[in-house]
């Protein structure tokens, strides 16, 4: 039985915690905030509640993979799982609308060709078939197994496992390189580019330099389909945690770690900030790679030809509304506002442009009595993705959030009782990551610019886990980082993923 001690108590670290410990070994979370879940927060006021972080759930498969190999009771069994029909509803610049069934694609082909125009959906439904092909190339290797040394010459670095269609011009034959190319090539529609490129924007990447292999995005959504837990995405995390002290886990909150200590070349625990020593054999991070250089004090974790750490790029801007007057019935639970003008939207996010541009806003409504003091009112949770840097004025932003939200909740401003904002300074304080930055998902090709780092380190007995480390950010990707890391630890560096 090893000592392993786990800092932070992100879902990628919970995840890792409970699989380590049913594998027989004793271990201890050290969390230097109050609470447990990383950015899946809750916030209260006057009988309302509200997700703070991710509002769905993407592949639910890997955390009922996870209760599963953890103990007796499924996932369901301690949090209700609800489908959402329609996936989403969308708002595009000019005015039109459409609701997305969801997993079906029969019902988007023809959702799109009523709402669009005869063809849309067809093409939409074309580019699902070779975006599954990226899918069924990349799934293994970018999800399910480590990140192996030799990862420069897998499909995962030059190959763009993205089979695109050909596109001649001018005696020449070419085919996207990119997420906006294919938008422009492939979908022939500037409201199905949005619907495309709005699946990159929504993780901080800029679709006109984003590999084409991002087309996985819309497709795991759209094979997988889109889920809420009811009560909110806090539940989630509640339950992971419970899990965890189920397993006897052991949790230390309010200790922050200062360094992790190195003997004879290998890790021997950690040090607190108190001045604690607390010995161990392994040492799981469940940190930003800024962090965790800080706490290695200089010692050299990443080597030459490694996937270096992705720098920060982009945050979230979280508006919560409460208002007055029920959800009315046959509302859409998640609807997407597309920005007026989307080089605008680009240039201000990922160029030098101003930060007064119209953004993309999401706008969550979910049907949950859980999140509101009585009928009469709803819970509203608007998203929209900023710079990374804490120190914008992003009051005078959400303004912009909430007007956008305006084309998607009639009557909003009259209806609104009062509103919270919460801003990358916020999500900085939850993960203590960096400028408040979201990590995107790791995605194949463009050289591995967009892969996250190993979940091993070249010190010994020191491994990564969470949105910062393979395979990348969002729930799922953290769940998948859990399992990649507890099979590292128990099976050694034999081990080569799930099968």
């Amino acid at each position: 039985m090893a000592r392993i001690a786990v800092i932070g108590a992100g879902m990628g670290a919970l995840a890792a915690a409970a699989r380590l410990a049913v594998a027989g070994h004793r271990v201890v979370v050290y969390e230097r905030t109050d609470t447990y879940g990383g950015a899946l927060r809750r916030f209260e006021r006057d009988g309302f509640s509200f997700d703070t972080g991710p509002g769905l759930l993407p592949l639910p498969a890997v955390y009922r993979d996870l209760f599963v190999k953890t103990g007796k009771e499924p996932l369901e069994a301690c949090v209700e799982l609800v489908q959402v029909d329609p996936s989403s509803r969308h708002v595009f610049a000019d005015g039109t609308e459409v609701s997305l069934p969801n997993a079906s694609r029969a019902g988007v082909v023809a959702a799109l060709d009523e709402a669009l125009g005869s063809g849309t959906g067809e093409r939409w439904g074309d580019f699902l078939v070779r975006a599954r092909e990226a899918w069924d190339r990349t799934r293994r290797p970018l999800l399910e197994e480590p990140l192996w040394p030799n990862w420069q010459g897998q499909v995962l670095a030059e190959r763009e496992p993205y089979p695109a269609a050909p596109r001649k011009r001018l005696l020449r034959t070419r085919r996207a390189g990119t997420l906006a190319e294919v938008a422009d090539w492939e979908l022939g529609d500037a409201r199905l580019a949005a619907l495309l490129e709005s699946h990159a924007v929504r993780h901080g990447l800029d679709p006109r330099t984003t590999p084409a292999s991002a087309a996985v995005l819309p497709y795991l959504e759209h094979a997988f389909g889109t889920w809420y837990v009811r009560g909110g995405l806090r539940e989630l995390a509640r339950a992971v945690y419970e899990r965890c002290v189920a397993r006897r886990v052991e949790f230390r909150f309010g200790a922050e770690v200062t360094r992790v200590l190195e003997k004879d070349g290998r890790v021997s625990g950690l040090e607190l900030t108190d001045g604690t020593v607390a010995e161990a054999d392994v040492v799981v991070a469940g940190v930003a790679p800024g962090t965790l250089d800080r706490l290695t004090e200089g010692t050299v974790v990443r080597g030459d030809g490694e996937v270096p750490p992705q720098l920060p790029t982009a945050g979230r801007l979280t508006v919560l509304l409460a208002l007055r007057g029920g959800r009315p019935e046959g509302t859409a639970h998640r609807t997407v506002v597309h920005a007026p003008d989307r080089e605008a939207e680009l240039e201000a996010l990922f160029g030098a442009a101003a930060r007064d541009s119209r953004p993309t806003v999401t706008v969550l409504r979910p049907d949950d009595p859980a999140l509101v003091p009585d009928p009469d009112h709803e819970a509203v949770v608007l998203s929209a993705v900023v710079p990374a840097r804490p120190d914008e004025p992003f009051e005078q932003y959400a303004e912009h959030v909430i007007t956008a939200a305006g084309r998607a909740v009639p009557g909003l401003r009259d209806r609104l009782l009062w509103h919270e904002v919460r801003t990358p300074a916020d999500i900085e304080d939850a993960t203590g990551a960096e400028g408040g930055a979201v990590p995107a998902p790791a995605l194949a090709a463009a050289g591995g610019r967009l892969l996250h780092p190993s979940n091993s380190t070249r010190l010994p007995g020191l491994f990564a886990v969470g949105g910062w480390a393979h395979p990348g950010g969002g729930l799922a990707h953290a769940g998948m980082s859990g399992a990649l890391v507890a099979g590292l630890i128990v099976e050694g560096p034999e081990f080569r993923g799930s099968q």
